[in-house]
């Protein structure tokens, strides 16, 4: 009993020892993996900072150089919020019959907000 004890634990150092010199075989995957990741987190980075200019764009083209400093009117808190693409969101909605509470939460509005959209669509229209 004690020479299969002792033949044990000689293999199992002995397994042990051979166990530095072996080739770790999931290394390689470790490896794509993190490299992977570092791509995706540049990617990222690369389209969170074109989104950027594009929204720095979208604020630019919204605001009219052309004329003279004295002529620009001073935009309303409601104007300035409310993009075309909402108030097209806005009508189209209201047009389809849903209650203007449930528009306005559709839309991220007040109220009141939806209701001087409808208005002013209503006005155009007339």
């Amino acid at each position: 009993m004690e020479k299969i004890l002792i033949i044990l634990i000689i293999i199992a150092i002995g397994l042990w020892i051979i166990s530095f010199f072996l080739k770790d075989p999931y290394k390689q995957l470790r490896e794509d993996m993190d490299q992977l990741f570092m791509q995706q987190l540049e990617e990222i980075y690369h389209i969170k900072k074109k989104l950027k200019v594009l929204e720095e764009e979208l604020l630019i083209n919204d605001i009219d150089f052309t004329l003279p400093l004295s002529q620009v009117r001073p935009l309303t808190a409601e104007k300035s919020s409310v993009h075309e693409i909402i108030k097209n969101q806005v009508w189209s909605l209201a047009q389809q019959g849903i209650p203007l509470n449930q528009i306005a939460e559709q839309a991220s509005l007040s109220v009141h907000e939806t209701e001087a959209i409808l208005a002013e669509f209503n006005e155009k229209s007339q």
